[in-house]
């Protein structure tokens, strides 16, 4: 009886020690989202100080086709929207849903990379040929890791979710919350990057 008090106040002392100290890895996972962020600011001030230097040089800068960057945009806006279903899936309990809409948040993933793998094939430039080829390279390759880690993340959490009384449950939401933050920020720099590289 003694052992099962202790227990009991154990217990009790572990919840009452939880209540007065709120999870903190959301707030870390922003914190590194900004520090990566500014890693990309950086791409960009780069390749907008070339840009700006050479306006006149017919070499320096060249001139890029919008149809597959634009569907890649597409594809990656869908796949924010799909993300965020299966969240809203995963806080009706509704575990089958949420894996499906997992799944398809990934293959977009998936497909964005294979776009911009064909984009690379058919670009009139080389890595190695300026300095702005090598910063376009640079933004994007840099960004397709991302988005390979993103995708990653997802099939890592579809896995977690896929057994009633595994990691990923209605009752604990944070590897979904976490892997959709960092999906939904891999999406916004896509745009960022989409205005500067395509349209501007």
């Amino acid at each position: 009886m003694t052992t099962l008090a202790s227990k009991e106040e154990t217990s009790k002392e572990e919840v009452a020690h939880d209540s007065h100290h709120p999870d903190y890895r959301m707030f870390g996972l922003a914190a590194f989202l900004i520090a990566d962020g500014m890693t990309f600011a950086g791409f960009f001030a780069a390749y907008l100080t070339y840009k700006a230097v050479n306006p006149l040089l017919p070499d320096a800068i060249y001139e890029l086709e919008l149809p597959l960057p634009t569907l890649n945009t597409i594809l990656l806006l869908v796949s924010s929207a799909t993300f965020h279903r299966a969240g809203t899936a995963l806080k009706k309990d509704d575990s089958k849903k949420c894996q499906r809409w997992l799944l398809i948040t990934a293959s977009l993933g998936l497909a964005f990379l294979a776009s911009q793998m064909f984009e690379y094939f058919t670009l009139p430039f080389g890595l190695t040929d300026n300095l702005y080829a090598s910063t376009f390279y640079a933004l994007t390759g840099f960004h397709g890791l991302h988005v390979t880690l993103g995708a990653i993340m997802i099939f890592i959490v579809w896995w977690q979710a896929r057994s009633p009384d595994g990691r990923v449950t209605s009752k604990n939401q944070f590897p979904l919350e976490a892997a959709e933050l960092y999906w939904h920020f891999v999406d916004g720099i896509w745009v960022i990057l989409f205005i500067i590289l395509y349209l501007l």
